[in-house]
């Protein structure tokens, strides 16, 4: 014993016999919609056109899952105007793509004794790009590197 439910069919509970057999005058497939329930429920439709719908509804809601971009940018601590104007223009580029960026200091040998002037980088970089994003994560020093991340202002 099975209850049918579909489309072109009057609902009620049917032999599992006849419920196949109305399936199969209707040229449609017999699926079981809900297998715990007394009796089970059954559902009479195009099986290739449910799955190719399911197939199109993950496809959508995949298209809609925004894709984060993290950009990288890396300084010394001695990085002179300039260069730290470039980078700077760089960044805002990035965030104003929707992309997150992430700033670090790199420490090389005994350069690691400026870890000031690295976080004070950072902060300057940061207090720059205030129009453009927010700091997600303030200056860390993890090994030789001091790492900042920036997000977009949406």
């Amino acid at each position: 014993m099975v209850r049918l439910v579909g489309d072109n069919v009057e609902t009620g509970i049917y032999q599992l016999r006849d419920a196949l057999r109305i399936a199969d005058e209707l040229e449609l497939d017999l699926v079981e919609i809900s297998p715990k329930a007394n009796p089970p429920v059954c559902k009479i439709i195009d099986y290739r056109k449910f799955l190719y719908d399911q197939k199109k509804k993950q496809k959508e809601i995949k298209a809609k899952s925004a894709k984060i971009v993290v950009k990288e940018i890396r300084m010394g601590p001695n990085t002179d105007e300039h260069d730290f104007n470039f980078k700077l223009k760089h960044a805002i580029n990035f965030l104003k793509e929707g992309a997150k960026v992430k700033v670090d200091v790199f420490f090389k040998g005994r350069s690691i004794i400026y870890k000031d002037k690295g976080e004070y980088l950072l902060l300057k970089f940061a207090q720059e790009l205030e129009e453009y994003g927010k700091v997600e994560k303030l200056p860390v020093l993890e090994g030789k590197r001091m790492i900042m991340i920036i997000a977009p202002k949406k």
